[in-house]
């Protein structure tokens, strides 16, 4: 009775508001990243005969899509859509000198905060009596508070934040497990008819060459935890091993994988050594990914029938925003913090201040480490080059061997550029073993670490102050908007879309199933149906461009998991298994105790002073060397390329230092660790 009494008067204060509003305009300059994912149809999306089954509709360049036109219903306000079509970046930077001309506007988390500390963007904090669902959200998520407070003194809050799904992990590695398991499982030698002699090595051991170590991991049923002991006086090192071996080739060098893996596992892994890499139970590191990718290479004949695979590839050579996966992956093959932070390259160390991975040595000598595997080929040409392949073609062309990305909308590929291809099964398998420092062993510790971990992004929308001015009901109608996404039933349109694309019972109520200990709605058959048609079955495409959700706000993993391959469950089930079990570590969304493993904020509350000092650090802006944009580019990839001469760098050393020195690097971080104390000084304050 207390829930049905809930309900009622949230909908009897929605419909209040909802008349309130009525006939008042929002002027969005809001989208995700393209012409094709803003809150209307464009030219290039709709063509000749393409409808949505669900409610028949035909829709037409500039209506409005399915969730924004509900939205207008049920807010009882009318959406005047102004979006470029641009990145939250490029958006922002064509807008900032016209906010008078919009009410809504898409930007980076620390431009929308900058702007609001100007007094350009409203302070949503002010006005938390119009934004209850809002606040109700922050108070349940202190880091989320944390993240997106743009003023420790004021608890101002510019932008309302995105999530892409939260607390749980983000990328993954992904392989052709078929080709591992056709190399490395089954009783005697490796033959082949053909292979390739090994080019000359580079790659020097990172992993032990004697002793042993010691690995928690689940059981290949997933059902507990266990040790597993590389033990390195067994056999010896896998890399020191191959680079001492003149003549090896393809089928020889497979057979010294095989060899190694039964010796220094001592038969854990039976005649399935495959599972050291792709099992429930694996506990692969970046000596041992080395060692495969080399047997890949140089057995190209044998798995796809060609002289060519490429071993390590990014979803899109050409395109700095996918390429800067290579370093992501660097990160957590060579346990370097900061490759994949929230907040540009920050990370908390175990004494709570901050630490930047573009000022330390380690990180460039990890890039160094990816060098040389450029120069064995163990990474594609076409991302060395800059050339325009992309993750579907590498697949399709049954020539590429693993990357790391997201697995629902790459392994759908199973389905599509893979399906014409027998045996075929790309797959995530479990994150790296390697030596992460994190304070509680000086040597540090040999475990399973992730630093891709969901939480508030790097985008948002904010209320222009200056559009909404002088316009009480403008404004209103803004924080209502804000406010109704956070609602149960604003959270579901968000993700789902509106109710006709939701599967439901006889009475109207949604079909359910349990997803991570919730009930969620079921997608309905036609939902699924346009989905593949569409879009290839890629949730987030389809989402985004015929929808009009997960554009902003929260994101459920719900839909999105519904929509996963049978195999890319297969292999996040594994790794979610793990995560369970405590066998991979991640970010916290809370203040930890080894403060370590703090998730950094998304933005932290530097003054306009301080980003106005912090804007003139050239080279460590969004634009300069370490830029992660689309046609940017990034020192790091570049070094992974070309190694340290082309950028002007004697050695790992000489760059960290640069960077701390030349390039202001150690101001940088001065500045960035005053805004972190204040923000941790304002999160005591609040209990």
């Amino acid at each position: 009775m207390k829930k049905l009494l809930s309900l009622v008067l949230a909908l009897a204060m929605l419909l209040s508001v909802a008349s309130a509003l009525a006939e008042t305009e929002l002027r969005m300059a809001t989208g995700y990243n393209s012409p094709a994912t803003g809150i209307a149809f464009d030219a290039e999306t709709i063509g000749e005969g393409k409808t949505l089954k669900a409610n028949g509709v035909t829709y037409h360049t500039g209506d409005l899509k399915p969730t924004w036109a509900a939205l207008e219903e049920i807010l009882g306000v009318k959406f005047v859509n102004l979006y470029q079509g641009n990145n939250t970046t490029k958006e922002f930077e064509f807008w900032k000198d016209r906010l008078n001309e919009v009410d809504m506007v898409s930007g980076t988390a620390s431009t929308l905060t900058e702007y609001g500390e100007a007094g350009s963007i409203v302070n949503l904090a002010e006005h938390f009596d119009d934004l209850p669902h809002f606040k109700a959200y922050l108070d349940a998520n202190p880091i989320v508070r944390l993240s997106v407070t743009g003023n420790t003194k004021t608890g101002a809050i510019y932008f309302s934040p995105y999530f892409d799904g939260v607390d749980d992990i983000e990328r993954m590695p992904l392989m052709r497990v078929d080709w591992v398991e056709k190399l490395l499982n089954g009783e005697g030698e490796f033959t082949a008819e053909a292979c390739l002699d090994m080019p000359a090595f580079f790659y020097e051991p990172y992993m032990p060459t004697s002793g042993k170590i010691e690995i928690e991991t689940p059981n290949a049923e997933g059902t507990a935890v266990e040790i597993v002991t590389k033990d390195y006086d067994a056999y010896g090192n896998i890399v020191e091993k191959m680079n001492a071996t003149e003549g090896l080739n393809g089928v020889s060098a497979v057979n010294m994988l095989r060899e190694y893996i039964d010796k220094t596992y001592n038969g854990y892994y039976g005649t399935n050594r495959a599972d050291l890499f792709i099992g429930q139970n694996a506990a692969w590191d970046a000596d041992e990914l080395v060692a495969l990718l080399r047997c890949v290479v140089t057995n190209a004949k044998t798995l796809n029938g060609t002289d060519t695979i490429a071993g390590l590839f990014s979803r899109e050579d050409n395109n700095n925003q996918r390429r800067v996966d290579m370093y992501r992956l660097a990160g957590h093959l060579f346990g370097v913090r900061g490759l994949e932070s929230r907040q540009d390259y920050l990370y908390v160390e175990s004494d709570g201040l901050l630490h930047d991975a573009r000022q330390e040595t380690a990180t460039y000598e990890a890039l160094a480490r990816m060098y040389d595997m450029v120069n064995e080929g163990l990474i594609s040409q076409d991302f060395v080059d800059s050339a325009e392949m992309n993750s579907g073609k590498y697949l399709e062309n049954n020539m590429g061997f693993m990357s790391y990305d997201y697995n629902q909308t790459q392994t759908i590929m199973n389905d599509t550029k893979l399906s014409g291809i027998e045996g075929a099964k790309y797959m995530a398998v479990m994150v790296p073993v390697a030596r992460w420092y994190d304070g509680t062993d000086e040597n540090g510790v040999y475990m399973r670490f992730t630093e891709s971990w969901r939480s508030v992004k790097t985008d948002g929308w904010g209320i222009s102050k200056a559009g909404v001015e002088g316009d009480e009901a403008k404004l209103k109608a803004a924080l209502a908007l804000i406010d109704y996404a956070y609602s149960d039933e604003g959270m579901i349109l968000m993700s789902y879309g509106p109710k006709e694309f939701i599967k439901t019972n006889e009475d109207g109520s949604y079909v359910t199933f349990l997803f991570n200990g919730k009930e969620m709605p079921v997608i309905a058959d036609e939902t699924a149906a346009d989905l593949k048609e569409l879009e290839k079955g890629n949730y987030t495409n389809f989402a985004r461009k015929w929808l009009g959700s997960t554009l902003s706000f929260v994101k459920s993993q719900a839909f999105e998991y519904q929509c996963t391959n049978e195999i890319g469950k297969e292999g996040a089930g594994r790794i979610s298994v793990a995560i369970g079990l405590g066998t991979i570590k991640h970010p916290l969304l809370e203040l930890a105790e080894n403060p370590w493993y703090t998730s950094l904020p998304t933005v932290l509350p530097n003054t306009k002073v301080e980003n106005d000092e912090l804007n003139t650090f050239t080279e460590l802006t969004a634009k300069g060397k370490f830029n992660q944009g689309k046609d940017g580019e990034n020192m790091f990839v570049n070094i992974i390329v070309a190694g340290f001469a082309d950028e002007g760098f004697e050695d790992p050393v000489a760059a960290a230092e640069t960077v701390a020195d030349a390039w202001h690097g150690f101001d940088y971080l001065l500045l960035k660790q005053d805004a972190w104390q204040r923000l941790q000084d304002y999160y005591d304050s609040l209990n």
